[in-house]
């Protein structure tokens, strides 16, 4: 039996009831596993990373994680599972967040959740784009995905795509320790 082989990536910038937004992205990754049809195959260490667009708002932790699900579960519906795990954890998508803060699009968040990669599928519903839209533009996510999968390619404008190295290459950006600048 054939699993799929999905890449995603966690982020948080905010305090929870779980504690800091490391302790948040270990959390959803528990959550994850516990998931029916999903295990969570591997996962990146935890790079801090300077917000991207909306500059006034916490740093961001983030890592990147492998799941295995089963083959009989779609994209769609892991997107939904993923989405129900960032609502429990108290993220809002619609009004405010859980401090009455209106929800911001690049704003503050106890968790996200994206998909990355669902094997090699390409999809393009007004629900779910992949490979995720911005993956190749994100150091704060192919850092971590290198650290995970250095010769994964990377579906792309390129022939036969490109691995993380090779799309960070094109990038600018840099690491100090755990930081990640871009």
């Amino acid at each position: 039996m054939v699993q799929h082989t999905v890449f995603i990536s966690l982020g948080s910038n905010q305090e929870s009831s779980w504690g800091s937004p490391e302790a948040n992205l270990q959390e959803a990754l528990e959550r994850l596993d516990a998931l029916p049809g999903v295990r969570v195959a591997a996962v990146s260490p935890v790079y801090l990373t300077e917000p991207q667009n909306l500059k006034e708002q916490p740093w961001f932790a983030n890592r990147a994680a492998c799941l295995a699900c089963t083959p009989d579960m779609t994209a769609l519906e892991l997107l939904d599972r993923l989405q129900a795990i960032e609502k429990a954890m108290g993220r809002r998508r619609d009004t405010a967040d859980t401090n009455g803060q209106a929800a911001l699009r690049y704003g503050p968040r106890i968790i996200d959740l994206d998909i990355l990669l669902f094997d090699g599928e390409h999809c393009a519903s007004p629900r779910l784009t992949l490979p995720h839209p911005r993956l190749t533009e994100r150091a704060f996510v192919l850092v971590p995905l290198h650290d995970l999968a250095p010769d994964l390619t990377i579906p792309g404008e390129a022939p036969g795509g490109k691995t993380p190295r090779e799309i960070l290459d094109s990038l600018r950006y840099r690491v100090q320790g755990n930081r990640i600048y871009q």
